[in-house]
């Protein structure tokens, strides 16, 4: 087996926001100063990375249940994933989406915050089924992936879909809801797909 170019398990969550919040303040104090100022940019961003890394702790609780879990892994086009659970349930790619205070719902096919319609469904679908794509190519079998949402501090998340395309679960529920979905992967099949996830050279193409 050829050496891993860039180990992909060594990111933490939220490493990608990390890295445009920089770039978009290089000033360590003025970055800190922005993060406070309403309405700045990077004040939305920080907003992001606190709801990755609050995601990204939860999921990394599944480690000790037979899952791997990745964060921040990058396209070539410089999009990222903000996690990838893999585990006996299948292969999960998960948005983080922190609302704070605010009441979110999701119906047949649309999530609302405070009744405003977001498009967290479609991007969370088109994003499951690149990641799909890629991992099927690398693994040279079929790997289907689940698209999840994490929502972060909403003041309510309502749910009115029985079988929904999107899983749309609140964060302190997200271990708990995956590592209790019925098995469909061996665990040599686990490690495989983990295997090609974390190497950086998938999700160049």
């Amino acid at each position: 087996m050829q050496p891993l170019l860039e180990d992909l398990a060594r990111n933490r969550p939220g490493d990608a926001v990390r890295r445009k919040i920089q770039e978009l303040q290089p000033n360590p104090m003025l970055r800190l100063l922005d993060r406070w100022r309403p309405g700045s940019e990077i004040r939305s961003w920080s907003d992001g990375l606190t709801g990755e890394r609050i995601t990204g702790k939860r999921l990394n609780g599944l480690r000790n249940r037979g899952w791997f879990t990745l964060h921040a892994i990058q396209w070539a086009t410089g999009a990222d994933i903000d996690h990838l659970a893999i585990g006996p349930a299948g292969v999960f790619s998960i948005n983080s989406k922190r609302h704070r205070g605010k009441s979110v719902w999701y119906g047949d096919a649309a999530i609302t915050v405070n009744g405003a319609v977001q498009r967290h469904i479609a991007i969370g679908q088109s994003e499951a089924r690149r990641v799909s794509r890629a991992l099927s190519r690398r693994c040279g079998i079929d790997v289907p992936v689940r698209p999840v949402i994490s929502v972060v501090h909403a003041a309510k998340l309502t749910v009115k879909n029985a079988n929904p395309p999107v899983l749309v679960l609140a964060v302190k529920d997200l271990d708990r809801v995956l590592s209790g979905l019925s098995p469909v992967l061996k665990p040599e099949q686990v490690a495989h797909i983990y295997g090609a996830a974390r190497d950086a050279r998938t999700w160049a193409a």
